[in-house]
């Protein structure tokens, strides 16, 4: 079970990275305004603050990777805080942005919390 909970720690990891990669790289492609529903002025307007929230989303990745490769408790308490900061950010998207943040980031987040807390 200690494994299932490591690998879908690791694919939120991998979600935050792609969020970053989208937002620090990305921002002004037709891929990432389809992505976040954005015009190409808006893209242009935007991408400082993409940029910081991608790094935002860099640092979520490296907890959730110190959780992942942490032994005991502190693996433990680094899943546990870095996919409830997940969660809340994907509540608070979904209350000020869109519902779809709330099955994009919240929901594999509150799934591999689930499992993590079922394995411990």
């Amino acid at each position: 079970m200690d494994v299932v909970a490591g690998v879908l720690v690791a694919i939120v990891a991998v979600l935050h990275m792609f969020f970053a990669y989208l937002e620090m790289v990305a921002w002004k492609t037709p891929r990432a305004q389809e992505a976040f529903g954005t015009t190409p002025q808006q893209a242009e307007e935007t991408a400082v603050l993409a940029a910081n929230q991608g790094l935002y989303n860099l640092f979520v990745a490296f907890g959730l990777w110190w959780g992942v490769f942490a032994e005991g408790d502190v693996g433990f308490a680094f899943r546990c805080i870095f996919l409830g900061f997940v969660i809340v950010a994907g509540a608070f998207g979904a209350l000020t942005v869109s519902r779809r943040i709330l099955l994009v980031q919240s929901a594999p987040a509150a799934v591999a919390l689930a499992v993590v807390l079922l394995a411990h």
